[in-house]
């Protein structure tokens, strides 16, 4: 991806956030910018209460699979560790080791999907959830994870516009 495509991409989801007022515009102009800067055929948006230590699903490329419903408790392990904890996104490059994380890894193997990348958005030393983008094995090499930095600012603005429509 070329200084100029990134540059197009993100002028595309300013303009895309700037002038969708639906409740899921801003997640859907995230989900548009992510699939081009590092590639997602899977995109979910997690919110995360850790007063109550519930997350929840905000938003889904895929309804059917991941639909946007109630809560689902808060599992302590690495992938916490490595999100809440360290602030870091989470990546795992084959199914083997999305499985040793994540209880549904066979629907996502079943998506066509065989690595993740989980990138946390924290505002105020606040951590208010992730941004998750899966797609085939070995998908987030290092370079798209180095790339995956230029949607912590996008991913933070859509946080806040989406608190905004709701």
């Amino acid at each position: 991806m070329t200084q100029e495509d990134i540059a197009t991409a993100l002028a595309e989801f300013d303009a895309d956030i700037a002038n969708d007022t639906s409740a899921d515009g801003p997640w859907h102009a995230l989900q548009v910018l992510s699939q081009k800067i590092i590639g997602a055929k899977l995109f979910t948006i997690m919110t995360v209460d850790m007063k109550n230590e519930l997350a929840r699903r905000e938003y889904t490329s895929d309804a059917k699979s991941y639909p946007v419903s109630g809560t689902k408790p808060i599992h302590y392990d690495r992938w916490f560790d490595t999100v809440h904890k360290d602030r870091q996104s989470f990546v795992a490059n084959t199914i083997a080791d999305i499985a040793t994380v994540f209880s549904d890894h066979e629907t996502i193997w079943a998506l066509g999907c065989g690595s993740v990348i989980n990138i946390p958005v924290v505002i105020a030393g606040e951590l208010l959830g992730t941004v998750n983008c899966l797609d085939v094995e070995h998908h987030y090499t290092p370079e798209r994870v180095e790339l995956s930095k230029l949607l912590a600012i996008p991913a933070k603005l859509a946080f806040l516009a989406a608190s905004k429509a709701a």
